[in-house]
């Protein structure tokens, strides 16, 4: 005879599955993203089964009801690690590095006069073991209950992928390259939708430096709240990274906070390609960025950023190169009628640096492209603390 705890497990797990699957439709560059498609919503049984679904060719509805624990999985591991250039910290809050592909023993990278400490970190985490997702995925959290801790996703190659409600957390945030949690290294199609991104040792998302095509990130959480950060000051910094060869980006209604650099960074050069990237970013909300900078643009990029909010951001932007590829509108009128056929959306600036673009080029780009649409500035900083993140769908 099936219990009555049983039976009501079974019940919440139908209802889970009834009520999951994406929900609306991405807008701008990823607008064609259907994920899954028609898969029918399935809840892995275990961790074992979870990783086959994420990896393997076939389409897929996956279902996340919980919190899918990876630490430990794989074990911890003792070893020599390195203090990096920018760990300067006197009070423990900065960040050491794991030593990946050698990456310690670079001078540019880390100190090679002081002594190597020696670092413990969950193998799981670095992005070496990052689950290599496959194409055709909807991978869909339930209310605020869907949750990945401990081990990043890696793309490289599959195509047509969503990743809505879902949380990502614990990867290492001691250390640098303790992990990514979004990774990308050539895609198409891609939506990050309903997102939240905290504690993670390196990159929150990373694309490049193979073409990630088009993608749309929207209604995400970027929260840089740590213990450990290059800034010293409780502040991530390894945040956002688009420079692939060839991407077009839509980045709307994003909350991106207590952060301390590369929030995103968008271009600059590898030494395996030029980056080619386009990125819209609208009616996004920067709040409390300290010790550094929100954007950092630089070769290869082209950046249109309207309806935007930046609170408390002393460096709204830094330019690694000078032709300054930003078209940022202060008044939302100024240039844009006449290549792009309406008024751009101005952004705005509390307690804040400048944000200040004027380079037409971007508007040239931009036309014929797929935009979001973009709303009035005086609307962004609500309506994003009311939608982003995980359970606000």
């Amino acid at each position: 005879m099936v219990s009555l705890k049983t039976l009501a497990i079974l019940m919440l797990s139908v209802i889970a599955v009834d009520a999951a699957g994406v929900v609306g439709k991405a807008e701008g560059f990823a607008a064609s993203a259907r994920g899954g498609g028609n898969a029918p919503a399935l809840i892995p049984k275990d961790i074992k089964e979870l990783v086959t679904w994420l990896s393997d060719n076939q389409p897929r509805t996956i279902v996340l009801d919980r919190t899918w624990d990876f630490t430990n999985t794989m074990k911890t591991r003792t070893e020599k690690g390195c203090t990096p250039l920018s760990n300067t910290c006197t009070n423990g809050a900065g960040q050491d590095s794991v030593d990946i592909n050698g990456w310690c023993e670079q001078p540019a990278n880390a100190n090679q006069a002081l002594p190597k400490p020696t670092i413990t970190y969950d193998v799981a985490g670095i992005p070496p073991n990052a689950i290599k997702l496959g194409s055709q995925k909807s991978i869909v959290g339930v209310g605020a209950l869907g949750k990945i801790k401990g081990r990043g996703f890696y793309i490289a190659g599959a195509k047509d992928i969503i990743i809505q409600n879902v949380e990502f957390v614990e990867m290492n945030p001691k250390y640098i390259w303790g992990g990514d949690a979004i990774s990308v290294d050539g895609t198409d199609l891609l939506w990050i939708d309903h997102v939240k991104i905290s504690r993670i040792g390196r990159q929150f998302i990373t694309m490049g430096p193979g073409a990630s095509n088009r993608v749309s990130i929207t209604n995400s959480e970027f929260d840089g709240t740590t213990l450990w950060s290059a800034k010293c000051n409780n502040h991530h910094y390894w945040t956002l990274y688009f420079t692939g060869s060839q991407d077009t980006v839509t980045f709307k209604g994003n909350y991106i906070h207590n952060t301390s650099g590369r929030g995103p960074k968008v271009g600059g050069l590898h030494s395996s390609v030029t980056p080619n990237v386009f990125l819209q970013a609208a009616n996004n909300y920067w709040s409390n960025v300290a010790g550094g900078n929100a954007f950092q643009i630089g070769e290869g990029a082209k950046v249109l950023a309207e309806g935007n909010t930046f609170e408390n951001v002393g460096t709204p932007v830094v330019f690694d190169i000078t032709s300054n590829p930003l078209w940022s509108s202060s008044s939302g009128v100024g240039g844009c009628a006449s290549i792009l056929g309406r008024n751009c959306q101005a952004n705005s600036l509390v307690a804040s640096g400048s944000f200040v673009g004027t380079n037409t080029n971007v508007l040239t780009a931009a036309k014929g492209l797929t935009l979001a649409a973009v709303a009035d500035v005086s609307t962004t900083k609500a309506n994003v603390l009311k939608n982003a993140g995980i359970g606000k769908i």
